[in-house]
């Protein structure tokens, strides 16, 4: 098969232009950060088997008309590459898909479906994963708190600087407290596509799981245990949202999928090819790949990332030990994210032993009395002077105490309400009036002039801390 090798000078100098998206993909696939995101474009047809005997993709072709597989990756192996990033400052990518049901629709913007954050340390060399849930309830700049998936379809739709993707990007930053560099989204068919060049990916699969692959494609079944998928088997796994563990479970098969991606391009050494081919690939995944990255940058990174060794990624999933669940306004589930414990895995995934960013800094109380939550406290005891007292000594501690009445019911147990997002508060409250998660309640309401409620029930008649 008749092929062009380009060598990464001549690549460099006449192909910037094209080669711009497409080798943001490669960076993040060798990183480890190859990125799992979700947006179907469109679906090509198949061609003749090639390594490993899986198949390729037959539309997308070199200037010469001609398929780019895992053989020719593997021949380009002499080519020499260019050195690694040499930069002291840490890099972070937020690699971001669309919801295909948005895309099936065609009403206008999508929201996005999947999020994960991608950091890699040139210093250490290390790099780290981390999984944002498309429920977790944030604070999108200029809009309302919402589901954090929607920052992306509110930046396109009202057309804000750096449209969906710079307001997803300044959301992600501030609800888990790390800078981000730059942003990629990457399409169905380009997953497809970039897994098919290399012959498939080795996954180790933990539990039988059937999937169902986009378009006509037959249901698959598969069975635990080490096999080669391709693109669109691998693309179904990943991205299958009714096997058990719902979307957190997702998150760790698109995780584990990524690290399958890495593993096959430096066990089979094809970075070199997969730069030298660059061109070719490009009418492969052009079309199907969006982002800021700089070309320069992105050899350079991929260059670094090929260098960092497995057991210096990290990864890890925003999963139920770091939210609470929730309904929103207009009573959809959402995830409610803990702020300190978030930032403590974002501290262990991205840095180590070296805090990125602190905490919260002060005591509990200390937080509270800086969240400030507007606190309405009802007595719903039988004791009529139980709320006067407690009131007494919140506001002493710096409780923002705005209303003190008669609970509209007897409650035998303390519930307290959270209509806003007031996680320090809610923090000190459940350790000071010793308040089980059960009787913590989160109903939000922009509109309620408190922020929390405090229902006093009897069981505080007898636990309480007064003299």
């Amino acid at each position: 098969m008749k092929r062009m090798i380009f060598r990464i000078s001549s690549f460099v100098q006449e192909h910037r232009r094209l080669t711009y998206g497409m080798l943001t993909a490669f960076v993040i696939a060798s990183l480890v950060l190859t990125p799992l995101t979700f947006s179907f474009a469109r679906r090509a047809g198949s061609a003749d088997t090639g390594l490993f005997g899986l198949p390729l993709l037959a539309d997308g072709q070199d200037p010469t008309g001609e398929s780019v597989n895992a053989q020719v990756l593997k021949e380009a192996q002499g080519i020499p590459l260019p050195d690694p990033w040499d930069g002291a400052e840490r890099v972070t990518i937020l690699v971001m898909g669309l919801d295909y049901r948005d895309w099936e629709a065609a009403e206008g913007p999508a929201r996005s479906d999947t999020m994960i954050l991608l950091t890699i340390d040139p210093v250490a060399k290390t790099a780290g994963i981390l999984s944002v849930p498309r429920d977790l309830w944030a604070v999108i700049p200029g809009f309302t708190p919402n589901k954090i998936n929607t920052a992306y379809y509110f930046g396109e739709l009202y057309n804000v600087p750096g449209g969906g993707p710079g307001l997803a990007m300044r959301t992600v930053e501030q609800t888990i407290g790390v800078p981000i560099d730059y942003y990629a989204r990457i399409d169905f068919s380009a997953f497809i596509d970039f897994i098919d060049i290399f012959g498939g990916v080795k996954i180790d699969i933990p539990a039988p799981i059937t999937v169902d692959p986009i378009g006509p494609a037959q249901i698959k079944n598969l069975k635990p245990g080490v096999q080669t998928l391709p693109g669109i088997i691998a693309l179904a796994y990943a991205r299958e949202r009714h096997a058990p563990g719902g979307d957190f479970a997702r998150a760790q098969r698109q995780q584990q999928i990524i690290i399958g991606i890495r593993d096959r391009i430096l066990d089979f050494n094809l970075l070199p090819g997969l730069v030298a081919n660059a061109p070719q690939i490009f009418a492969q995944l052009s079309s199907g790949i969006h982002t800021n990255l700089p070309l320069n940058d992105a050899i350079q990174l991929a260059v670094l990332a090929s260098q960092i060794k497995k057991e210096d990624i990290k990864t890890g999933v925003i999963g139920e030990k770091y939210i609470v669940y929730g309904r929103s306004p207009d009573d959809l589930a959402i995830l409610i994210p803990i702020p300190d414990k978030i930032r403590e895995l974002r501290d262990e995934i991205f840095t180590g032993d070296t805090a990125l960013g602190p905490l919260t800094e002060g005591t509990s109380e200390e937080r509270m009395i800086k969240e400030a939550a507007r606190i309405s406290l009802q007595n719903g005891t039988s004791n009529p002077d139980i709320g006067t007292t407690t009131q007494n000594h919140l506001l002493a501690l710096g409780a923002n105490i705005l209303e003190l009445r008669n609970a509209t019911a007897s409650y035998s147990q303390t519930v307290v309400i959270d209509h806003t997002g007031n996680p320090y508060t809610l923090g000190f409250l459940k350790e000071w009036m010793n308040v089980a998660n059960a009787r913590i309640v989160h109903e939000y309401d922009l509109n309620n002039p408190f922020d929390i409620e405090i229902r006093i029930g009897n069981d505080w008649l007898s636990s309480n801390p007064f003299p």
